[in-house]
């Protein structure tokens, strides 16, 4: 049971912590709204709308990468869950019924995550209304709501949203042989993880797709700022890609970081199990990489808006004023929201890891008999971490800008026409900072753990 929950920490908190962000969003979009003067809503029509269809991107966007790092959560418990899968294989279990098994694990997961989620959320937006017009946050005197059905059905979507990304985690359960019960965890060597057509053809369709729905969001941007949608879902179909593609893309990246990294014996072991075993290390990357990137994105976003609107508004000193000091709030607002999906893929790195090492403790034992002593051990551990995380910065800081650059030049590109992206150097250092304060904190119980079991009984292990 313990062993279980220890699996299943992270699902719960990716779910709760979605659902939190979800149902925050919809409860103070219609705060918010009650807080608006009515006769500013009387005369825009379409204020609400607008405020949902903003929230409803950043929920998608929540979900999205709730979804991607339970999958690879789950694709990581597979892989240690070997041995009993195969035994249930012997018995006569058919793959269907125990990946159907390990789906309603995500199911029950997603409902648990998703309920505590709602009422964390709920007390939030209580505590925000019963003070808000006291500290004059909100207008006093409002009937501000605190239910939305929209809630409950962002509730049945992140328990829905877990279930699909167990099931798709558990896809390798049909692939375990009951011959593999004389084993012990089992991830797919460089080669075997090389030759997979389907996905190899599936990420390049999405990649390729993505990026050509950006480059005409970007066109079309010069024109429409209804081109940010166009944009929108070339970034999210590009994305998708990637991290699909991620057996393929990590790899040469690790091998790239590994240089900086890999000296002395335990460095370069460390370096070695990081491009040994892609899946592995593109599961335990790839929801960091999601998590800097929108960051990243978001930041370059807002300051390359924040550049084109004041350089539109430039003839009237008093509105371009105005627009500087609201543009300010809105990006302390959109930094505040997209800090949520960071913590849910720091989340997935820190579970990923922590998984990692408990099913490699055969592995860790072999090399304590070797003559690798303690320090060696947790060197190791704290050097994959460091350059998985050095990885993931980099390719996200990457991406992030691009992505940015683009959004903000589909959305204003017909004011301020083709501009270069605005990057802030403060908010990228942070990420930068973040990231390395992220890969200590997420090798350093991993690395105990590694080096608290004696040789003797980690070869006994299974």
């Amino acid at each position: 049971m313990i062993a279980m929950l220890r699996e299943h920490a992270s699902t719960l908190i990716v779910s709760a912590l979605s659902a939190l962000f979800a149902v925050t969003l919809i409860l103070f979009t219609g705060i918010l709204t009650a807080a608006i003067d009515p006769a500013v809503i009387e005369e825009s029509g379409t204020f609400r709308a607008v405020l949902m269809m903003v929230a409803l991107i950043f929920i998608m966007i929540a979900l999205y990468v709730g979804a991607i790092v339970t999958a690879n959560t789950f694709s990581t418990i597979i892989a240690g869950r070997t041995r009993t899968i195969a035994l249930l294989r012997l018995v006569g279990a058919s793959s269907a019924r125990v990946r159907a098994r390990i789906a309603g694990e995500g199911l029950v997961a997603g409902l648990v995550g998703g309920v505590a989620g709602f009422g964390i959320a709920v007390a939030l937006c209580a505590a925000v209304t019963a003070w808000g017009p006291q500290l004059g946050w909100l207008p006093a005197g409002r009937d501000y709501p605190l239910f939305d059905p929209l809630a409950l059905v962002a509730v049945g979507v992140v328990a829905l949203t877990t279930w699909a990304a167990a099931w798709s985690g558990s896809r390798r359960v049909g692939r375990v042989s009951p011959i593999a019960a004389t084993g012990a965890a089992i991830e797919l060597p460089a080669e075997q993880s090389r030759r997979r057509p389907a996905r190899t053809v599936w990420a390049t369709i999405l990649l390729v797709t993505g990026a050509a729905l950006l480059a005409i969001g970007i066109v079309l941007g010069l024109m429409t700022p209804l081109a940010l949608l166009i944009s929108f879902l070339g970034g999210i179909l590009s994305f998708t890609g990637i991290a699909l593609g991620a057996h393929l893309v990590m790899p040469p990246l690790l091998r790239l970081s590994g240089r900086a990294l890999g000296r002395g014996p335990s460095g370069r072991l460390a370096v070695a199990n990081a491009v040994r075993f892609p899946e592995r290390s593109a599961r335990s990357t790839i929801g960091l990489v999601i998590g800097v990137t929108l960051v990243t994105m978001f930041a370059v976003a807002l300051a390359s808006y924040e550049t084109m609107t004041l350089q539109a508004f430039a003839h009237s000193p008093a509105l371009k004023a105005g627009l500087a000091e609201t543009l300010a709030v809105t990006t302390a607002v959109f930094t505040g929201l997209v800090g949520f999906s960071a913590v849910i893929a720091a989340v997935g790195l820190v579970n990923t890891l922590s998984l990692s090492v408990l099913q490699r403790t055969r592995e860790l034992g072999l090399l304590r008999v070797l003559g690798f002593t303690g320090a060696q051990v947790r060197r190791m551990v704290l050097v994959e971490s460091a350059q998985m995380t050095l990885t993931a910065l980099g390719f996200g800081l990457l991406l992030g800008v691009f992505y940015g650059w683009a959004a903000a030049q589909s959305l204003l590109g017909s004011q301020a026409g083709l501009m270069a992206p605005t990057v802030p150097w403060p908010i990228i250092g942070g990420v930068a900072v973040f990231g390395l304060v992220l890969a200590l904190v997420a090798a350093a119980a991993p690395a105990r753990r590694a080096i608290r079991v004696s040789p003797v009984a980690a070869l006994a292990a299974q």
